[in-house]
């Protein structure tokens, strides 16, 4: 049974650039900020196979945290430790600064809301609501007050009569979210919650419980192997692989400055091209990447030894393409367009290069498809800034 969080729920400040008109919310920067969940050398072992490997990390209250990876890189493990369906096999878990180890599952201050929902199919979407609280230590007369809450607060008060089957697929998600909300956990889990929605449902939903939950308060954790469902939802992102946070950073930082050839490659589309990097003063560095091909001019943050293998990493959308050689841009290839990807809003040109290497640049359709630029087998310039990619070490 998840106990009450006694901390009053408070809407949480958005995630808002420097200067903007509230403060930025980021308590992961703040060395005062006390976290609400603390990972402390956590290994989680399945007789010889390792799902957790030595993890440390900080969840801070009231944050919408993400947890991505392929199939088996272990975010659903760590979910399941911290709901305890799964004993940790090394390493402390705090929540609150609490050591939750000793907790059973029905009185840990979590709740947990699965992709398939879960819901009483014999139950009125009420009475589903108001199922845990039945069983909790809720005094009755406050019951029928607090699911009314949550009909509301999900935008549900004209479904509270309806059986599941006889809402939709969104609307069962948000009986679901309603129910694993009602009993105001500390911490709500939420595995694949969006799984079984369409995609057109899906996106509309991702904005639902972002704002529920800036409404209440609650620190959400969500499984999701979908890139743009945790980009879209979450403050901060842990991009996992084989039971390591390769990267765990805001949505913005983990695309536009990944730290690892892993990440950038996972996260969004990427052209990636492996080469030696040679100093030439103040930050700026030439990358010999292909016979025949002028050196790539790129900028990085740390010293780079020369002769370096680096990989450089940039994405479509910053890659320009024009019919003729732009002026005053530092990096510029000549290839001719391979395929296109027309997908609405925008357009993939596949430009194959000298040598037969492919580079992708993307562009917004700002024309309609009849006046387009370009077409198949057209010669083309790809070119781009000092600043527009990532010299990535490994």
């Amino acid at each position: 049974m998840a106990q009450p969080d006694p901390t009053p729920a408070a809407k949480p400040e958005a995630v808002k650039p420097a200067g903007a008109d509230r403060p930025v919310f980021a308590p992961w920067n703040d060395p005062d900020a006390k976290p609400l969940i603390q990972f402390r050398n956590v290994t989680k072992k399945f007789g010889e196979f390792v799902a957790i490997d030595n993890l440390t990390v900080d969840i801070f209250r009231r944050e919408f945290f993400a947890l991505l990876g392929p199939s088996g890189c272990g975010k659903t493990t760590l979910m399941r430790m911290l709901a305890g369906f799964e004993t940790v096999s090394e390493g402390t878990i705090l929540l609150d600064g609490v050591d939750i180890a000793p907790i059973p599952p029905n009185k840990r201050a979590t709740n947990m809301m699965f992709q398939s929902y879960a819901l009483f199919p014999h139950l009125t979407v009420w009475d589903n609501i108001a199922f845990g609280l039945k069983r909790s230590d809720m005094p009755r007369d406050q019951i029928p007050a607090r699911v009314e809450e949550m009909l509301r607060l999900t935008r549900l008060e004209k479904f509270g009569k309806r059986k599941p089957h006889q809402i939709s697929g969104g609307q069962r998600q948000r009986v679901a979210l309603a129910r694993s909300l009602a009993k105001a956990p500390k911490l709500l889990l939420l595995d694949e919650p969006l799984g079984a929605l369409d995609k057109k449902l899906r996106q509309e939903t991702q904005f639902e419980l972002m704002d529920i939950q800036e409404k209440t308060g609650t620190t959400f954790v969500i499984v999701t192997h979908d890139q743009e469902e945790a980009m879209t939802v979450a403050s901060r992102v842990a991009v996992m692989d084989h039971g390591k946070m390769i990267q765990v950073d805001t949505p913005d930082r983990i695309y536009e400055t990944p730290n690892s050839v892993y990440v950038a490659d996972f996260i969004g589309d990427v052209n990636l091209v492996q080469g030696r990097a040679t100093a030439q003063g103040g930050g700026r560095y030439a990358i010999d990447w292909a016979e025949g091909q002028p050196p790539i001019h790129a900028t990085a943050t740390e010293g780079i030894a020369p002769g370096t293998a680096v990989h450089f990493a940039i994405r479509p959308e910053k890659v320009a393409i024009s019919a003729e050689p732009p002026e005053g841009r530092a990096n510029v290839v000549e290839g001719q367009i391979l395929d296109i990807a027309y997908l609405g809003n925008i357009s993939t040109y596949k430009v194959q290069l000298a040598g037969g290497r492919i580079m992708k640049s993307q562009v917004t359709n700002d024309r309609r498809l009849a006046r387009r630029s370009f077409t198949w087998d057209d010669r083309v310039w790809l070119s781009f800034t000092e600043t527009a990619g990532v010299v990535l070490l490994d």
